[in-house]
């Protein structure tokens, strides 16, 4: 196995508000001060992106800031919508494209995934790249066919030395909030396949450098088991990222892996 750093970053999704934000983030920035066996992050709402940002610096932190969401567009007349550089500003350094609930709530196309993802990724910033199959798709049998097309077309002109900064996140939809549970034998059939893919797409060297990362009610109870395999790059983390106490146990999880 390569030798790549797991990553754990929390997405706060549409939760907290000023104060609940500016607690959160100190809370886990005290309590994951002198932890480096993760690259770690975290994702709050856009508009306190600047408050996190200076809580982490305040605090001394390693903890990178992440966004959520991104327009693919530089500027222009995009009512509402956030540009890379607009990101970088503020001091993002990694962001997601593509989260399960963009695609299924917000009706985001695996075209629009891709132009977001290559913004990103040729603006400098890591990007992370979710992929998942819903329920109904994994009780037909369909679970590779949807992880493959999503890859392929999520990673349509990406340049080969952008991939370092490339992060698959796998998010089977159906154990995302609703109490069911991937096993650590489901998540690691599955990335086996996607650094599969990767390896045919750019080559097993290129391949090797990307981490794939799992994420799907990942908690201090099982994530342990869930990261345990090699083939587990570390999480994205959602409700257990809101309590700090919570947050921090799910990156400790990582310990073993560098």
């Amino acid at each position: 196995m390569a030798d790549r750093k797991p990553f754990v970053g929390g997405n706060w999704k549409m939760n907290t508000n000023r104060s609940s934000a500016s607690d959160l983030c100190r809370g886990v920035a005290d309590a994951l001060l002198r932890v480096d066996t993760a690259d770690i992050a975290v994702f709050p709402p856009f508009p306190y992106l600047l408050l996190v940002r200076s809580i982490l610096r305040d605090r001394g932190s390693s903890i990178r800031l992440g966004a959520q969401d991104v327009y693919s567009r530089p500027d222009g007349a995009y009512t509402g919508e956030v540009s890379v550089e607009m990101l970088k500003d503020c001091g993002v350094e990694v962001v997601i494209c593509g989260h399960s609930e963009r695609r299924h709530v917000l009706g985001e196309k695996d075209d629009l995934v891709n132009q977001k993802l290559r913004a990103v990724l040729e603006g400098g910033l890591w990007g992370i790249l979710c992929v998942g199959e819903r329920l109904e798709e994994r009780e037909a049998g369909h679970t590779d066919v949807v992880v493959q097309r999503q890859m392929k077309n999520g990673l349509t002109d990406i340049a080969g030395q952008h991939l370092a900064r490339l992060i698959v996140a796998y998010e089977p939809v159906w154990a995302i909030g609703t109490g069911k549970n991937a096993t650590p034998q489901d998540v690691v059939e599955v990335h086996t396949k996607i650094r599969g893919l990767l390896t045919g797409l750019f080559g097993a060297e290129n391949a090797a450098r990307v981490r794939i990362i799992y994420g799907g009610s990942v908690k201090p109870d099982n994530a342990g088991p869930l990261f345990a395999p090699p083939e587990v790059d570390g999480g994205l983390i959602g409700g257990a990222s809101l309590v700090a106490g919570d947050f921090a146990a799910v990156v400790r999880a990582t310990t073993r892996k560098h």
